[in-house]
């Protein structure tokens, strides 16, 4: 997936305004550790919230970013305070239609 649009992203937005975060990111940073463990909720879930505690070593943005580039086919939908949502959709049956 070459990126999401803003119209891709609004979309991802308002799907994930009901969410709970599901993974928490802390002082240990982006470890591989924790891209397994966000590859295996991708397994179940195509949109995922992540919440960066303060301890962590780098701002949400730069960890929601890293957490992306360490997993194949993910994007970062939007960064809210210390909230990250990352999507990656389904490669066999995809639940969330973008427009």
């Amino acid at each position: 997936m070459p990126g999401l649009t803003s119209k891709q992203r609004a979309h991802l937005r308002s799907l994930a305004h009901a969410l709970k975060p599901i993974a928490r990111v802390g002082k240990e940073g982006v470890t591989p550790a924790a891209i397994r463990s966000m590859q295996q909720t991708f397994e179940t879930h195509e949109l995922v919230k992540v919440r960066v505690l303060e301890a962590a070593p780098e701002a949400a943005r730069e960890t929601g970013y890293a957490l992306a580039a360490g997993i194949e086919g993910a994007e970062v939908g939007q960064t809210v305070g210390r909230t990250v949502t990352l999507y990656r959709p389904d490669a066999e049956a995809p639940v969330i239609r973008l427009p």
